[in-house]
């Protein structure tokens, strides 16, 4: 299936004086905004969107100028990743690109980006070696699972008491290393890993593997992957008699986890995010406000996609400032060598999580990971964790 483009195209500027025809410069944008991972899509896509609309009303990049935002439709697919990645670089006027969610879409895509000198932020694809691959194109805005399995390992085995452990990934780049980092941690730590299982995204029934589990009595499942078949894993445990502890990483982050699972079966669940909570953050809170009164309540990754973006927007205004934004003369490489040259030098940004900095790869400084449980139906904070 072809990538999907939605139109969201949003003017600056009513076109230069004298007549002169307007220009324009494009971000691109790529989540899953079809099928079982769309309600993370599309909270991420509200996120841009927010970003978007406040940099219209704050003025334009360039006079005469044009932002478009132009928004691709991934389908957590690493082949279709590439897809878009290689349209988005088609188009001579996408100077940057904000995405993806994946870790599986943005390893394949950052290479396409990195060919094309086209700076890329993800705002949530977590796999620390995205960022070791040498590619100088390559930012995100959120903490890795280098961190977050660690910090989930400690906090099973220290405060749940986890000694005997059974690992289930998706075999996808973020379901098998955030995995990998976890075992490695709790590991160290002396609990027994009673087995490490392999699902693939799209099934359905899990009854075999979750017996399987049940049999060697584990005191913890933990899950690295995504919500719809963590839904599934919660509530089929209960089918076949498991009553012990259960917990993921981000990928579970998607109030859809609990719809799907039923509160009753979710309830006690705990995970691990990719930040801390965002509605504790004072730097966050006009942010919060703006989101929750036009779209609602927060989803997964929306804060962090609204940061990416608002970077982006940042980046350009500082490369409009050198003047090769404006030349229609300059090739699409050139301009957006401008905008890589300038994201390099982000310095202190003022994100909503504090001043954004980033390092020699591309990770930010701020690394915070986030504890939270399943209570009465809702995702409750219990606090800011640590992978040391």
């Amino acid at each position: 299936m072809a990538a999907t483009v939605l139109g969201c195209f949003l003017a600056f500027g009513c076109g230069g004086g004298g007549g002169a025809k307007s220009s324009v410069i494009k971000i691109g944008f790529a989540a899953p905004l079809t099928g079982d991972q769309a309600p993370q899509g599309q909270d991420m896509y509200n996120g841009v969107k927010l970003a978007i609309e406040q940099a219209q009303a704050a003025g334009p990049i360039l006079p005469g100028v044009r932002l478009e935002l132009i928004a691709m439709d991934d389908q957590h697919s690493p082949t279709q990743s590439v897809a878009v990645a290689k349209k988005l670089i088609a188009d001579p006027n996408v100077l940057i690109v904000v995405g993806h969610l994946n870790s599986s879409c943005s390893m394949p895509a950052s290479e396409v980006y990195h060919e094309a000198r086209m700076t890329q932020i993800s705002p949530v694809s977590s796999n620390p070696q995205i960022s070791r691959q040498g590619f100088d194109t390559f930012f995100r805005t959120c903490a890795t699972d280098d961190l977050q399995g660690p910090a989930a390992a400690l906090f099973a085995v220290r405060e749940l008491g986890a000694k005997r452990i059974f690992l289930v990934d998706d075999m996808t780049t973020y379901g098998r290393g955030l995995a990998n980092e976890f075992k490695k941690k709790a590991t160290e730590l002396g609990a027994e890993l009673l087995g490490h299982e392999g699902i693939t995204q799209g099934d359905k029934d899990f009854t075999p593997l979750l017996t399987k589990a049940a049999a060697m009595s584990p005191d913890l499942i933990y899950f690295a992957g995504m919500f719809p078949e963590g839904a599934l894993l919660i509530k089929q445990r209960l089918d076949v008699g498991f009553r012990g502890r259960f917990m993921g990483g981000d990928g579970l982050f998607d109030p859809t986890l609990i719809e799907l699972a039923t509160a009753q079966a979710a309830e006690g669940v705990y995970l691990t995010t990719i930040g801390s909570d965002v509605h504790g953050i004072p730097t966050a809170q006009a942010f919060v406000k703006a989101y929750e009164s036009k779209f609602g309540p927060l989803g997964a990754y929306s804060s962090y996609s609204y940061e990416a973006t608002s970077l982006a927007v940042h980046v350009l205004r500082q490369a409009a400032a050198q003047g090769l934004l404006s030349d229609p003369k300059g090739s699409p490489t050139a301009r957006r060598e401008v905008v890589l040259a300038a994201m390099k030098q982000v310095k202190d940004y003022p994100g909503i999580f504090g001043p954004q900095n980033f390092d020699e790869h591309g990770d930010p400084v701020i690394k915070d990971i986030g504890l939270f449980t399943v209570k009465d139906g809702k995702f409750v904070f219990l606090k800011t964790a640590s992978w040391e």
